[in-house]
């Protein structure tokens, strides 16, 4: 049986997300619908050196900072010769992060000084490397605005859609797919609805999300639209040489960024641009930037190891596979068994290219009622999907302070997600904010104790050699089935992980209910593949949360007693 993975080549990174629009607010009104005067909004100059030193110290390697391009938004900033948007293709009064409006600027929002925007981004860039931190930021390659134009693109730079022919519904040299005819009718818009600075979008161009329709659903992505990579969206046919006008243009903006000191990308949507166009751009960027990552936001498992393996990317997100499938253990419906189905049948031999969360934007808090309504099931979860792998792991802003999102914030509903539409101010979070100061002063004893626990897992990791960069030996299969006296493999899961310098074991009770008094069984094999004698007694220590401490002769196994959402990370020693 397989059971053990691959050699790892890759150091484990802890990223640490901030939806930038949110994190340095100190706004407490949160009027739903509110703008950005009533209800506030975060700067890059909040994001300050007591900010970048406590998330240094919480253990964090690099930053993604969420929401940094320009986007389209219903705060009007044409006193700074900024094109004001129809509100009715802008999702929420801030809008959405992923309708880029200009790929060559930031967000003015973001800004003390609105002319001096990119200088207070690039202070942050460097401030943020300062504290020994890496720098992410979104790409966003499938789609834009509705009303995408740059003002402060390049001299000699094209802009999207300025030489398309927009009498054919496709070419390989138009920037976006046409429905000549036709004119684009919003869904938030009623007959005798006309927004003074109203969008007249004739022909209609096709939606971000690839819906082939003038008029889009309310639910759909009407707010963008879709960039043309050389596939017919109209018959499916693939036109890629000559290399379309669109990849030289995409091509230009990652350098244009990479030039600005960024360490890495993360890319939305990923999956819906061909690995053909990755190929090719990531490879050009990587010769002039050899250390800069690519991060996919990817949902399609079929297609993990073309986007690596040929796509150039670092890694992909792990959420239909790992997230799916501990969600369901910490919501009390789901097996263990789906933990070894993941890396058996979809990354084992590259798992390490796989970046792991439990929480980013687009998903709900963990501590919400949509979600375990208690952000303390964690433990388990996010124990396990920081050390079962060498590959990095992701935490969101909030999440180690146990932010709900609860209640509606106006384009946002109530729906367990923090808004990425709305402005807003995060209670919870503004505790540890703390007016600046970035020390948890107004946090509760509950939220100090769950913040602990995180920094010690970040440290956990950061600091073993074996989660760094040891193998993984899956032992579900000689202790399920009553193998093991008391070991309940739908709810306990236990895994090796080790090197020549140091061996783990890890033990996880994803029960909110029950307490296992278990033996875990190793079996030779694992004894060989670790160089040890199956025959000889060892100790096993937790090095993580209780410092416990049990011995055991080789093959026999070792006895355990788990309370409910337990972990043990045990060392082994002779």
């Amino acid at each position: 049986m397989y059971t053990s993975s691959v050699v790892p080549v890759v150091d484990k990174l802890i990223i640490y997300q901030i939806f930038t629009r949110l994190f340095g607010n100190q706004n407490t009104t949160n009027r739903p619908h509110g703008t950005r005067d009533e209800n506030g909004v975060g700067k890059f100059n909040d994001i300050n050196n007591a900010a970048l030193q406590a998330i240094r110290q919480f253990g964090a390697s690099h930053v993604w900072f969420t929401g940094i391009i320009e986007h389209a938004s219903q705060t009007d900033y044409s006193a700074y010769g900024i094109l004001p948007d129809d509100p009715t293709v802008v999702k929420g009064k801030a809008g959405s992060p992923y309708a880029i409006k200009d790929y060559y600027d930031v967000d003015p929002d973001l800004a003390v000084e609105v002319p001096n925007r990119m200088v207070e981004f690039d202070a942050l860039v460097q401030r943020t490397h300062a504290h020994g931190l890496k720098v992410i930021i979104d790409f966003v390659p499938n789609h834009v605005a509705r009303q995408y134009k740059s003002d402060a693109k390049p001299a000699g730079v094209i802009d999207l859609g300025q030489n398309d022919d927009t009498s054919v519904g496709f070419s390989p040299n138009n920037n976006f797919f046409y429905l000549p005819g036709e004119t684009f009718v919003s869904p938030e818009r009623s007959n005798n609805q006309q927004a003074p600075n109203a969008l007249h979008e004739y022909p209609a161009k096709v939606t971000g999300s690839g819906s082939v329709t003038s008029s889009p659903d309310v639910n759909d992505w009407y707010e963008t639209v879709k960039l043309n990579y050389g596939i017919n969206v109209f018959d499916g046919s693939h036109h890629f040489d000559p290399v379309p006008a669109t990849w030289h243009q995409m091509l230009d903006i990652l350098l244009f960024w990479a030039n600005k000191g960024i360490d890495g990308f993360r890319c939305d949507m990923a999956h819906y641009v061909p690995v053909e166009f990755w190929k090719w751009a990531t490879s050009q960027v990587k010769r002039k930037y050899p250390r800069l990552l690519f991060i996919a936001e990817i949902y399609d498992p079929g297609l993990y190891r073309s986007f690596i393996f040929e796509g150039g990317f670092d890694y992909l997100y792990d959420k239909v596979g790992l997230y799916d499938s501990v969600r369901e253990l910490m919501e009390g419906h789901g097996s263990c068994y789906s933990l070894t189905r993941v890396w058996q049948q979809e990354s084992g031999d590259f798992s390490q290219h796989m970046l792991r969360f439990l929480e980013n934007h687009d998903e709900q808090r963990i501590a919400s009622r949509f979600f375990a309504n208690d952000p303390w099931a964690a433990i388990p979860g996010m124990t396990l999907t920081a050390t079962m792998n060498t590959g990095p792991i992701l935490i969101y802003f909030g999440q180690e302070v146990g932010v709900r999102a609860e209640g509606a914030e106006g384009f946002s509903g109530d729906d367990g997600r923090t808004t990425i539409f709305d402005y807003w101010g995060l209670p919870r979070w503004q505790g540890w904010l703390n007016e600046g100061n970035y020390d948890g002063g107004r946090l509760t004893d509950e939220q100090r104790n769950l913040r602990a626990f995180y920094q010690q897992l970040n440290y956990l990791i950061t600091g073993s050699d074996a989660i760094q960069n040891g193998y993984f030996y899956d032992l579900q299969y000689v202790n399920d089935n009553g193998q093991s006296p008391g070991y309940d493999a739908h709810q306990i899961y236990s895994y090796l992980r080790y090197t020549d310098r140091q061996k783990l074991l890890i033990v996880c009770n994803f029960s909110s209910q029950h307490t296992y008094d278990t033996l875990v069984r190793i079996p030779g094999q694992a004894f060989d593949a670790m160089g040890l004698d199956a025959l000889n007694t060892y100790w096993f220590t937790d090095i993580f949360l209780t410092n416990t401490e049990v011995n055991g002769v080789g093959l026999a196994g070792v006895p355990l007693l788990l309370s409910p959402r337990s972990v043990r990370v045990l060392e082994i020693k002779s």
